[in-house]
């Protein structure tokens, strides 16, 4: 009998120490408005990281042209 009470009291306080370290968690109280601007890669707006981390443009080919292989150089659409 003692053996008995003596499992389920250690059962009963281990349950209680598991539950006992949960805490809640606590939102943000700035919520979404905060202000921090969001910006692309830390480079700034029409900038992007390249292969390196340097910050480099964003390349695109004027209309009517198309750019080339890995997009080191523009070529007419003909």
């Amino acid at each position: 009998m003692r053996i008995t009470a003596a499992i389920l009291t250690a059962a009963a306080l281990s349950l209680a120490s598991i539950s006992a370290q949960a805490m809640p968690f606590q939102t943000s109280p700035a919520g979404d408005d905060t202000a921090i601007a969001k910006i692309a890669y830390g480079c700034g707006p029409g900038m992007t990281r390249g292969p390196y981390g340097h910050c480099r443009p964003m390349f695109t080919c004027p209309p009517g042209w198309h750019p080339g292989p890995y997009g080191y150089h523009c070529f007419r659409n003909w």
